[in-house]
């Protein structure tokens, strides 16, 4: 998979590094972002470790990370991020995506998620995964703009939804 800058209409969708670290824990310093995927807020300092960890790609090989800080052209602010982690035998990617209570609501989630999986349609995926608890009402609609449908399928109580890419 390519990891490339990703342009929508109002986003920038760029690679993530640890020079993201500190915009990035401050855009989600919410504890309320995470109600429903347990944890807190890191710190800058966690978030770098965790921005050098996902920046330096998977250790496994059979296991492709994409990681995306999204910055609105507007204001310059970095907003949240995308993530994809691609299976390419399975020509399958299970996504993630978290954008600051301050910009929620203005639909940016939903314009950088559908930018990834265009660019991962594109890389050949065929198969979009993402997991969702079941009060998520947010993820969930999310999930349903890009065309996501939930299935009888759970993995540590959250539901998995699943989407057929088209070919391009």
């Amino acid at each position: 998979m390519l990891i490339t800058p990703l342009r929508t209409e109002r986003l920038d969708l760029l690679p993530l590094t640890p020079e993201h670290a500190d915009e990035l824990a401050a855009a989600l310093a919410d504890p309320a972002l995470h109600a429903f995927t347990g944890g807190r807020p890191a710190t800058p300092e966690e978030m770098r470790a965790r921005c050098t960890r996902l920046a330096a790609g998977s250790p496994d090989p059979a296991v492709a990370w994409g990681n995306w800080a999204l910055r609105l052209r507007a204001d310059g602010a970095l907003t949240g991020y995308v993530q994809a982690t691609v299976r390419p035998q399975a020509a399958e990617a299970e996504l993630a995506w978290a954008v600051g209570t301050p910009w929620q609501r203005r639909g940016m989630a939903t314009e950088a998620a559908r930018a990834l999986l265009d660019h991962l349609a594109a890389t050949g995926v065929t198969t979009a995964l993402a997991h969702i608890h079941p009060d998520h009402e947010a993820s969930a609609r999310i999930a349903r703009a890009l065309g996501l449908r939930p299935t009888p399928h759970t993995q540590d109580g959250e539901i998995r939804w699943r989407a057929d890419l088209p070919h391009p």
